[in-house]
């Protein structure tokens, strides 16, 4: 069987959890069946990478536009697969024309639902209800869909009701517990800044509206004044939320010290140390399909606080690997929280409460890492995944 994977991020081109996924997806499904991966950007040179650039008619277009020029090429190229696989919407619409030009299944997984991320209008503008039609078109003929938590297969469901249940397959996602595993040098804290003898906490992702940094940045107020909070947060979706961020953080670090922003990707060697000495990894998403982000801090044996929203809750087992946030979210699609000052204040008492109890946080992280190796494998999702691919052909 030849699959095609269709995604915008793939290696060395990788920012958030869908391009994680793809990349650790199509290393185990390689043992299995044939891959090829059609991605966003130049081309790779690993074999049977291929990368697609902006058609050179739209380069002045708007961003949804692009992404769908360049999902019109992706599945011209897909000629010859037994089935696609697309990741995320920018791809999705890649593989729904891909199953009608060549009459081949269709799977996509969906990390993220746009109707449920209404805040990416202030990103795309008109582009957004095109990004949204994309998605509606591609899930509503899809052969399969694939969600990667329980909590999203009810979003799923509850967004696009004319999606028949039972094409909708739960399969999360996974962790290499190899590449992610404790690093107890010290070199990169000592590169960066940060003090290896002072409890951290620390927040990896993206500046955008779903990672809820804002939220983390009003709570750090009320952290435990011996706390250095270290962030790994840069690609900012709008100049607006990265204008909210730098203001906060500067506000913050008028108040207290320890405050360290890393606004460059680090590579994952540098990411794995940080987690590994983190006290607490904190996760205050507002949607968060699943949160690999998780996996990785949990496999680096760090406790875990984050919010108890999305899939979250099936990863972070709330008292035994970490600490939930409770949140009550408005029913407008936002997930804005009812009370946000009732979260900020809750997600300051479980940071606290775990930095308090050091030994209990270093007993947390360890059945972090124990859960992150018997339950999230790649290569049990990957044999899943074809198992899929077979039901299909």
């Amino acid at each position: 069987m030849r699959a095609d994977l269709l995604t915008r991020e793939y290696p060395p081109d990788v920012y958030g959890g869908a391009g994680v996924h793809v990349e650790y997806l199509a290393r185990e499904l390689r043992a299995i069946c044939d891959v090829r991966v059609h991605c966003f950007g130049d081309d790779r040179p690993e074999p049977g990478v291929a990368g697609y650039g902006v058609p050179g008619g739209l380069t002045a277009a708007n961003p949804a536009l692009q992404v769908l020029g360049v999902d019109l090429e992706m599945a011209a190229a897909a000629e010859g697969a037994d089935l696609v696989h697309s990741h995320t919407w920018y791809a999705n619409l890649a593989g729904h024309v891909a199953k009608l030009l060549h009459g081949i299944p269709h799977v996509m997984t969906t990390h993220s639902l746009e109707p449920l991320r209404p805040w990416k209008a202030e990103q795309l503008g008109g582009g957004y209800a095109v990004s949204s039609w994309a998605e509606r078109t591609a899930i509503e003929a899809a052969d399969a869909v694939v969600a990667v938590s329980e909590g999203m297969r009810r979003d799923v469901l509850d967004c696009y009701p004319n999606v028949d249940p039972d094409r909708v397959t739960v399969l999360h996602n996974g962790i290499d517990t190899a590449e992610y595993a404790p690093d107890h040098g010290t070199d990169v804290l000592t590169r960066l800044g940060v003090d290896a003898a002072r409890p951290s906490v620390v927040f990896v992702g993206r500046i955008t509206r779903q990672k809820g940094l804002p939220y983390l940045l009003r709570a750090a107020r009320s952290f435990d004044p011996a706390v250095q909070l270290v962030l790994c947060a840069g690609a900012p979706d709008t100049p607006e939320i990265a204008a909210e961020v730098e203001t906060l953080v500067g506000g913050l670090r008028e108040a207290r010290d320890g405050v360290i922003w890393i606004t460059r990707m680090l590579p994952r060697p540098d990411v794995v140390q940080l987690l590994t000495h983190a006290g607490v990894f904190v996760c205050p998403s507002i949607y968060e399909p699943m949160g690999i982000v998780n996996l990785e801090a949990m496999a680096c044996e760090a406790p875990v606080v984050a919010t108890a929203t999305g899939g979250i809750p099936e990863v972070v087992a709330d008292g035994e690997t970490g600490l939930l946030v409770p949140i009550e979210q408005t029913a407008d699609g936002t997930g804005t929280p009812v009370d946000p000052g009732r979260f900020v204040a809750d997600l300051a008492d479980r940071v606290n409460a775990l930095i308090a109890e050091p030994a209990r946080a270093a007993v947390m992280g360890k059945a972090g890492r124990r859960r992150a190796v018997d339950h999230f494998s790649w290569s049990r999702i990957a044999h899943r995944t074809h198992a899929l691919y077979d039901s299909l052909s």
